[in-house]
């Protein structure tokens, strides 16, 4: 166990990597879950029509920071539209084969979904809700109660979840990338989760809102908070948002 990651490093290697389900002919998979399609879909600001501050990139960078204490300002709907579509926003759909977003991802695969713990956004009820990102809107998962207390259990007692405005949970599809990349796909997801994260960071400084990124989580824990399976689906990373 104790040299788990070097053997992952090693093994993911091209010279270990048997031929992909590409390679051998496999159908390809969804762009996108079919888990939750069948849920009523609430439909976000469209992009084109949303008014955000303009501000300056360098500023951005040079302000972007880790926050963990926000006021009890809500965000808006037009507000998380943005925030969604900074970090999953689909530009283009060739069909059936692949989408072009505001994020990169190796081979356009885009192999992540987007959860979010709801706490504080103007007129959506509190809950789990998945992003549809093809069509950019939001379904609800769960809306039970204590959600937002099993989320702090879930990442290790970090209050400031339930003080979020909301969580962005990120989750792997994992066939959706090694159905090309066989096994080295699980470096991608990393890599992917990091440039999503780095662009909610970004955007939210355009709407007064600051982001803590969270990598210190149960796995199992917010698999099961999930509801997925922690194989063909599991968690990467989590990040809350909230207006500053």
């Amino acid at each position: 166990m104790a040299r788990i990651g070097r053997e992952f490093i090693k093994k993911t290697k091209y010279e270990y990597l048997d031929p992909s389900a590409q390679s051998r002919g496999r159908a390809q998979p969804p762009l996108e879950l079919e888990t939750h399609k069948s849920g009523d879909l609430i439909e976000l600001p469209a992009p084109e029509t949303l008014s955000v501050p303009p501000v300056d990139l360098r500023q951005a960078i040079e302000r972007r920071s880790s926050v963990r204490k926000y006021s009890r300002n809500a965000l808006t709907l037009e507000e998380l539209s943005f925030l969604l579509w900074c970090t999953q926003g689909i530009k283009e759909v060739i069909p059936g084969s692949a989408t072009f977003r505001t994020v990169p991802s190796a081979g356009a695969r885009h192999a992540l979904e987007t959860y979010l713990l709801v706490n504080n956004v103007q007129t959506l009820y509190s809950g789990l809700y998945w992003y549809s990102a093809l069509r950019h809107g939001l379904i609800l998962v769960d809306d039970g109660e204590s959600l937002a207390d099993r989320l702090v259990t879930a990442c290790l007692g970090q209050q400031f979840v339930a003080q979020s405005a909301v969580t962005f949970i990120w989750t792997a599809a994992s066939y959706r990338m090694t159905w090309r990349y066989s096994e080295r796909g699980y470096r991608y997801f990393f890599l992917d989760a990091g440039h999503v994260c780095q662009n909610l960071y970004l955007a939210a400084e355009a709407i007064e809102s600051g982001v803590c990124a969270i990598a210190a989580f149960s796995d199992d824990g917010v698999n099961e908070f999930l509801q997925i399976d922690g194989e063909e689906q599991f968690s990467l990373y989590l990040a809350t948002v909230g207006k500053k």
